[in-house]
């Protein structure tokens, strides 16, 4: 009975993506057919990885855990390769930043011995690292490209006048950076005064002491800083090289060919 109570709350809901379809035809924003999607999406996913999960916490298997965040990377790394159309080499660079990102956010937490190495800690855990590290990545990807193609002009003038490609594009990995983390880090600096993360509601709801739910949401905030500055600085460490022959020649604009 409880299981139905939740499915036809979680359908009830929908009445809330019907009143944002709404407003996307009166805006004629053209927007209807991506909510739906995203909605049929969701619903899929969470539903795969809710049996998913239930399995391997059944298995009580380390190895389990590694190839379910190993496939969440790969999968991420995907997402931010097709944000990022038409920047060189996306797939292998996103894939390169997400996962060191999680490796060494979710290795430090177990070396610290702040979470025990069990899936009901590592895989929400590595969600929300791998996550938030996608979205930095597909910031940083974008901006980088569309930057570099905006600013050709001043980073050929930098080359002429004997820069290396590093420095060249410098300013340009300065404001992608920026322009990646500043979301988060205003995020963080909010946190308990304008919104409650969703951490720290999920423990509530559930019942947890509201002290142990924020101690909690202390350690997952200060995790995804750590994790989304690794993932910006490699994306933006290992991207803009893309652009450059080994002779730090500007190479012409991919999306041009």
């Amino acid at each position: 009975m409880e299981g139905l109570e939740t499915v036809g709350s979680a359908l009830l809901t929908l009445g809330l993506v019907a009143v944002a379809v709404a407003l996307s035809l009166y805006q004629r924003l053209d927007l209807e057919k991506d909510i739906g999607i995203a909605v049929v999406r969701s619903f899929v996913q969470l539903a795969a990885i809710g049996y998913a999960i239930n399995y391997i916490f059944a298995l009580d298997s380390l190895p389990a855990v590694v190839l379910l965040l190993a496939g969440m990377v790969g999968f991420a790394a995907w997402t931010s390769a097709r944000r990022a159309k038409g920047m060189p080499r996306a797939l292998p660079v996103a894939a390169g930043a997400i996962g060191v990102a999680a490796v060494a956010t979710l290795g430090m937490l177990l070396l610290l011995q702040v979470v025990p190495p069990t899936a009901q800690y590592l895989i929400p855990l590595g969600g929300m690292v791998i996550g938030n590290s996608m979205n930095t990545a597909s910031l940083t990807l974008a901006r980088v490209r569309d930057d570099v193609a905006e600013q050709r002009l001043k980073v050929e003038a930098a080359l002429a006048l004997g820069a290396t490609s590093r420095q060249a594009v410098s300013p340009i990995l300065k404001t992608a950076l920026r322009s990646a983390m500043i979301p988060l880090i205003d995020s963080t600096k909010t946190t308990g005064i304008i919104f409650l993360p969703g951490a720290m509601v999920g423990m509530i709801i559930a019942g947890a002491d509201p002290l142990e739910a924020a101690r909690l949401q202390i350690v997952v905030m200060y995790m995804l800083l750590g994790s989304v500055s690794i993932a910006a600085i490699l994306v933006g460490l290992l991207s803009y090289r893309s652009f450059f022959t080994p002779r730090h020649q500007l190479r012409p604009d991919p999306r041009e060919g």
